[in-house]
């Protein structure tokens, strides 16, 4: 899972002989904008990811969580304290999703 997300659609689409433009297609946007979320120069929006689970087959829990934890590293990468960020926002998730009315 180390891999970022626009690789691992990559790799998706790779594994399934699906041609760019075919998944481009299925997604609703240009090749080019598919080309570049693969390399990593553009990111990917929510509403692929039912399409990318159903394309493909997935669990679109963890294809999801896989999407956010991307999302996520991207923007603290450039913070400092990350690893510290991290640990206090689960806390507060944890006391939120716990205190839920």
């Amino acid at each position: 899972m180390k891999q970022s997300f626009g690789e691992y659609i990559r790799q998706l689409r790779e594994e399934n002989k699906m041609p760019l433009r075919k998944l481009a297609a299925r997604l609703d946007i240009d090749q080019s904008t598919l080309s570049k979320i693969e390399r990593n120069e553009r990111k990917a929006v929510s509403n692929m990811i039912p399409i990318l689970a159903e394309t493909f087959g997935l669990d679109y829990k963890k294809l999801k969580v896989r999407f956010l934890s991307d999302n996520i590293v991207n923007y603290l990468s450039q913070e400092d304290f990350p690893i510290e960020v991290l640990k206090v926002a689960e806390q507060k998730i944890e006391y939120l999703i716990k205190h839920k009315t």
